[in-house]
């Protein structure tokens, strides 16, 4: 059997939108001391136009900014299906936007002024879950795959396996012989890349799961 040749894993992102220069330049600087790749934006539109839907990283965004709320890019990434960890920086006064923020899915958000390290400690615990929520899509995506290969009468089989039902149920149900049912038991094993029913059941259970929506 062919190997699978896996993709390269995408290097992580910070990505930082802030419209004040000073602000913008420090947090590039300080996010920069943990060695990761850093990407700043003046203006959210700048950002929203280049990100991708499936990258790799965690976003630093300004809630209050003049062209475009954070709130408002939020909104629009979590319309792209764009799972970004987003961490949200505020002034005092911007409590309540934080929290309505943190409600529709935000990572976090901290108040200025903070303590450097409180920010990098954030942003190492969003890549955290970003990485996290891209191996689940991963194994998601290659169940998914491993389903498309069995036939109809394959799939009927494995949803009687995983209901718990015997093979004799099973051959009764279908109209089959015990023997037949054990040769399509056998084959959605072998093409799930099953190693027992638990495992089965666990992988069934992860299609049924609705797919993880914003962050």
């Amino acid at each position: 059997m062919a190997r699978t040749v896996e993709p390269a894993a995408q290097k992580p992102v910070v990505y930082i939108v802030d419209d004040d220069d000073g602000m913008r330049r420090a947090l590039a600087l300080l996010v920069s001391t943990l060695g990761y790749e850093t990407t700043a934006y003046a203006l959210p539109s700048e950002f929203l136009a280049q990100v991708r839907p499936d990258g790799h990283g965690c976003l630093v965004l300004d809630i209050r900014m003049p062209e475009m709320s954070g709130l408002e890019v939020q909104r629009e990434l979590i319309r792209r299906g764009c799972m970004l960890p987003i961490i949200f920086i505020t002034g005092h006064g911007d409590v309540p936007m934080a929290v309505q923020a943190m409600k529709a899915g935000a990572f976090e958000f901290i108040q200025k002024p903070f303590r450097d390290q409180d920010l990098l400690d954030r942003i190492n615990d969003a890549l955290r879950l970003d990485a996290e929520n891209h191996a689940g899509l991963a194994r998601r995506a290659d169940v998914t795959h491993r389903l498309g290969t069995l036939t109809p009468r394959e799939r009927q089989v494995m949803e009687l396996v995983v209901n718990g039902d015997a093979n004799k149920v099973i051959a009764i149900d279908l109209g089959l012989s015990e023997r037949t049912v054990e040769i399509h038991r056998a084959k959605v094993m072998e093409k799930m890349g099953a190693r027992s029913v638990a495992h089965l059941v666990k992988m069934h259970l992860m299609l049924a799961e609705a797919p993880a929506q914003g962050q």
